[in-house]
C-alpha cells in the first residue's frame, strides 16, 4: 500500500489538512469543534499514513492520534509553506518582505532571503470578525457574515473625514475613516453597514500594524496569507487598498490559508 504524507495545522479555530498522493497535493479545513470527524476522515482515505503537525493544537493531536508525528514549529511551518505556494502559483515577490497571516488573530513576519523571523502579533484578525461580527448582528455564520460586509456602508456607521470637513476642502481623502463606529445610534444603519464598518476597521488597523512594521524593516512588498481572507472580499479589497495607499506592494496566495499546513507537509 502506497504511503501518503500529510502536514497538519491545527489552529484556532480550523484544522488544515494537505495531504499528498501520487505527487498532487490535496486540501481540506474544517471546524476544530470537530477534530475527532476530521482525523477520521483523514484516516478513512489514507490508512497508510506519515503526517507532520503544526499549530496551536498540534500537541493535543498528537498525543490522541499520531504519536509517532513531528510536530513542527508553527511560525516556521507558516513561512516555508508561503515560499512554496509562492513558486508554485507562480507569483513573485521581492526578495525581502513581510507575512502577514492573518487567522484568528494576525502574526507578522519579516522575510530577508533565506532568514524568516516572527516580529509582531496582534488579536485583530478572522476571530475579531467573526465574534464581534456575531456580536453586532444576529447572524453567527461566518460566509453570511461576509456576504453581509460587503453590501453593507461603512459611512453609516464610521465617522469620516469628509463629515468633518464638511464643505471645506480636506488635507486628505474625504472617505477614510476619522473615528470607527462613531456614529453610533446617531444615523440609522443596517446589520451590513455595521459589519462592513467591522471589517473596514479590521483592515485598517492591521495595515496600520504592517506599514510601521515594513518601515522598521525596510521592506516594500508583503505577503497576506491566512483564513481570515478566504472568502470574505470586503476585507481582502480593503487590505489590497489600504496597503497601496501607504506605498506598500501586495500579494494574496490563493491557498494562502494552508501554509502552515504545506510547511509541515514538506518536513514528512
Amino acid at each position: 500500500m502506497q504511503q501518503i504524507t500529510a502536514g497538519i495545522d491545527a489552529g484556532g479555530s480550523l484544522i488544515k489538512i494537505v495531504y499528498q498522493e501520487n505527487g498532487r497535493m490535496h486540501f481540506k479545513k474544517i471546524s476544530i469543534n470537530k477534530m475527532d470527524s476530521a482525523i477520521s476522515w483523514l484516516k478513512m482515505v489514507a490508512p497508510s499514513l506519515k503526517v507532520s503537525l503544526t499549530g496551536g493544537k498540534a500537541n493535543t493531536l498528537q498525543n490522541k492520534y499520531f504519536q509517532d508525528s513531528v510536530v513542527i514549529p508553527e511560525f516556521q511551518s507558516t513561512c516555508e509553506g508561503a515560499r512554496f505556494l509562492l513558486e508554485k502559483e507562480n507569483k513573485s515577490i521581492a526578495d525581502n518582505y513581510l507575512i502577514v497571516n492573518i487567522g484568528t488573530g494576525t502574526s507578522w513576519h519579516v522575510v530577508k532571503g533565506e532568514k524568516a523571523e516572527r516580529i509582531l502579533g496582534s488579536g485583530m484578525g478572522g476571530g475579531t470578525f467573526t465574534g464581534l461580527g456575531s456580536l453586532l448582528t444576529q447572524v453567527q455564520d461566518y460566509q453570511l457574515l461576509t456576504v453581509l460586509a460587503e453590501e453593507g456602508n461603512k459611512g453609516k456607521v464610521d465617522i469620516l473625514v469628509k463629515d468633518i470637513y464638511e464643505s471645506a476642502e480636506s488635507p486628505i481623502e474625504g472617505d477614510l475613516t476619522a473615528a470607527n463606529f462613531a456614529k453610533g445610534k446617531k444615523q440609522d444603519h443596517t446589520e451590513a453597514d455595521r459589519l462592513a464598518s467591522l471589517s473596514n476597521m479590521i483592515a485598517e488597523t492591521i495595515v496600520l500594524l504592517t506599514s510601521q512594521a515594513a518601515a522598521i524593516h525596510q521592506v516594500n512588498s508583503v505577503l497576506i496569507i491566512g483564513t481570515a481572507i478566504n472568502g470574505n472580499p470586503s476585507l481582502k479589497k480593503g487590505l489590497d487598498y489600504y496597503l497601496n495607499m501607504v506605498g506598500l506592494t501586495s500579494v494574496f496566495l490563493d491557498r494562502g490559508e494552508y501554509c502552515g499546513a504545506i510547511g509541515a507537509s514538506l518536513t514528512v
